[in-house]
């Protein structure tokens, strides 16, 4: 019989921690985990479970089960980062990235070919939003197939939001690739508040505002300006970062002096009478355009017939070039919040930051892409597993923050990982076994990490009841 599927065995939470657990230390496949990480860690005493008891059947049936307790389990990690750090959710970031996977995935609908932020186009997608809030603790995600536009998203997280905590005046901070006035309207209809990045073309409104006085300075290399709307409903603020524009500056720089290589030898080869014909000539041109989009509205360029044939002729727009100048460095963030504050406002969307910085977590440390599950649910619950894993690993940076630690999360699981347990074997004179299980002594440096954490490792290890998995996991 097989026993896998028995409750009473092993209990699913604490498989699940198994997995949650493997996916912060060292991701890796469920084989991996039964074959090779399992046996080497302390998780049969700390988690209760037997030796033996892990295997990759298992693991499989544990994530065939996780989904239908996503909403409980992101429920019970917002109540706890309550009880232990004092989080809000008042302000949410939201922003969307992707994973792909490996293989045709012909029975998950779910994967699709869209716009692949892993550079992988020649692989089926999904794409996942992420909400955070400003300290990056995270409040819930969602999956959407891998073709789903980024603006088309909102609407269903919002939603979801709602559903599962209720109606709130929330402030919703995202960038300028989810913006839309449809989406807008949507949170204004919730009665929420949103500050959000702008189409850089919106900045065109804004050219007096932008060339005249009264920036203020908020960091060094970043000036603010409000601008009022003549109903005051909404407000603009103008930003100009000098880093920023120095890259700007970079790229324009360089581009133009590829375009303008490319129109000098075009004028060139007519001149020469390498070609006559106008209307190759005039593709040719149109091709020079196409390959230089970010400069080639800062050129004139001409076909002109003289007596010996035809001729190219280009010269750069000073009017365009001094607006793009003046453009360089500089973006546009839009808001309905009553605060008239601009610095306050930069600082509150420069937030967003914190859910970039969740994503290269769960790319990086926590491994989510690439996908090798075929299956839709494995697959959802393979992204549920990486929640959770950056559930602990957010808990671990901000109880490092909270004790000034200068360790980062992956440099204290590093040292944390070197701690180990062994068994004194003892023989008695009956011919039977002592078997004691004992944990290796601390360096100064783990002990240090481990009294920032308040860790006390016990004399020996034995089972542990009780685990906080099994509050979520019925």
């Amino acid at each position: 019989m097989d026993r896998a599927d028995d409750p009473a065995d092993v209990a699913w939470s604490r498989v699940a921690a198994v997995l949650a657990i493997n996916r912060l230390c060292a991701p890796g496949s469920e084989l991996a985990i039964e074959e090779r990480w399992y046996p080497a860690t302390a998780l049969d005493d700390l988690l209760g479970i037997a030796d033996g008891k892990i295997n990759d059947t298992r693991l499989y049936r544990c994530l065939d089960r996780l989904i239908p307790h996503k909403t409980k389990l992101e429920r019970h990690l917002k109540q706890r980062y309550g009880e232990l750090f004092a989080a809000d959710f008042d302000v949410l970031l939201y922003d969307l990235t992707s994973s792909y996977v490996e293989g045709t995935a012909p029975k998950n609908p779910m994967m699709k070919r869209g716009y692949s932020r892993d550079h992988r186009p020649d692989c089926k997608q999904v794409v996942i939003a992420l909400i955070v809030n400003g300290e990056g603790f995270p409040l819930s995600y969602e999956t959407f197939d891998g073709n789903r536009a980024d603006v088309t998203t909102l609407e269903t997280v919002l939603r979801m939001v709602e559903r599962k905590y209720g109606q709130a005046r929330r402030v919703w901070v995202f960038d300028r690739g989810i913006v839309s006035e449809e989406n807008l309207a949507a949170v204004r209809r919730r009665q929420g508040r949103y500050l959000v990045g702008t189409p850089r073309a919106k900045l065109k409104q804004f050219e007096r505002e932008l060339l005249e006085d009264g920036w203020r300075q908020v960091r060094p290399e970043v000036e603010v300006k409000l601008v009022a709307t003549p109903h005051g409903e909404e407000a603009y603020i103008l930003c100009r970062s000098t880093a920023r524009k120095e890259k700007e500056q970079a790229i324009r720089s360089r581009f133009s002096a590829r375009m303008e290589k490319a129109l000098g030898a075009l004028a060139k080869r007519v001149a020469a009478g390498k070609m006559k014909d106008r209307h190759k000539i005039e593709r040719r041109l149109g091709r020079i355009q196409a390959r230089h989009p970010r400069v080639a509205d800062l050129y004139q360029m001409e076909v002109v017939e003289q007596e010996d044939g035809p001729r190219v002729q280009w010269k750069r727009l000073e009017g365009r070039q001094s607006w793009q100048q003046a453009r360089e460095g500089a973006y546009l963030l839009r808001t309905n919040l009553p605060d008239t504050d601009p610095e306050q406002l930069w600082k509150s969307y420069i937030q967003l930051t914190e859910a970039e910085a969740t994503f290269r977590a769960l790319k990086s440390e926590l491994s989510i892409r690439p996908i090798f599950h075929q299956l839709e649910r494995r697959a959802k619950a393979h992204i549920l597993v990486a929640f959770l894993g950056y559930a602990m690993w957010v808990t671990l940076k901000h109880l490092l923050l909270r004790q000034r630690s200068h360790l980062s999360p992956a440099r204290a699981l590093d040292l944390l990982s070197r701690l180990q347990s062994a068994d004194i074997i003892l023989p008695t004179t009956e011919g039977h076994e002592i078997r004691l299980r004992r944990i290796t002594t601390p360096t100064a440096e783990q002990q240090s990490l481990l009294n920032q954490l308040g860790i006390q490792l016990p004399e020996r290890l034995g089972f542990d009841t009780e685990c906080s998995a099994d509050f979520a996991i019925a």
